[in-house]
């Protein structure tokens, strides 16, 4: 029986049986003793996105009170639900991304806690659920790892195309048409455009 703990781009914890190729957390939201997820789905504003494998460190999932194992299908979708990369696991990729962060939202170069405050107001809508927000240019416009949504799926943008996520993978589609928005929080939406690279399967 898989866990709890798969994270979909519109933020959602599921259990399902793919494997992530990106783990991450938002502090602790699951009881040990059960591996089950509390009803708050975060305790902090920092959500990361780590590796899987770091200096030889295995944990076995959800079983102790420490930080809760998400996984994610790639980092575009990681990003989508808002999160960012770790300054402990993936350091020289969370610098890339602060300075993306920088240079595409016109402000001088933010600490991690600081772009956590931004992120969070842009993930979260008044309910708790995820943010949409209107999209900022033409889909084909959008730099590549952006997602947007359309009812309740979710796209890809790659090299000015649409590709429908689902958890086996991308799969090539004409891009929604109606009452489409945007998931991907705006402030890294601008670090995309900027010039930060996250990394998608080969599709």
């Amino acid at each position: 029986m898989p866990l709890q703990n798969r994270v979909t781009p519109f933020g959602e914890i599921v259990a399902v049986p793919q494997r992530g190729t990106f783990m991450g957390n938002r502090g602790i939201i699951h009881d040990p003793l059960t591996r089950t997820l509390f009803k708050r789905r975060w305790t902090t504003r920092a959500w990361i996105i780590c590796v899987c494998k770091f200096r030889n460190v295995r944990r076995d999932v959800m079983a102790r009170q420490s930080w809760t194992e998400l996984f994610f299908s790639d980092e575009a979708t990681a990003l989508s639900a808002g999160h960012r990369p770790c300054f402990y696991c993936q350091r020289e990729r969370a610098k890339a991304f602060q300075a993306a962060w920088a240079d595409g939202n016109g402000v001088a170069r933010q600490s991690a806690p600081e772009m956590d405050r931004v992120l969070h107001a842009e993930r979260l809508d008044a309910k708790g659920g995820k943010k949409r927000h209107p999209l900022p240019s033409p889909i084909g416009d959008l730099p590549d790892g952006s997602m947007i949504t359309s009812g309740d799926d979710a796209y890809l943008v790659r090299n000015g195309r649409s590709y429908l996520w689902s958890w086996d993978g991308y799969t090539a589609c004409a891009p929604p048409a109606r009452d489409v928005m945007l998931l991907t929080p705006p402030s890294t939406v601008r670090a995309l455009l900027a010039g930060y690279k996250p990394i998608i399967p080969v599709i």
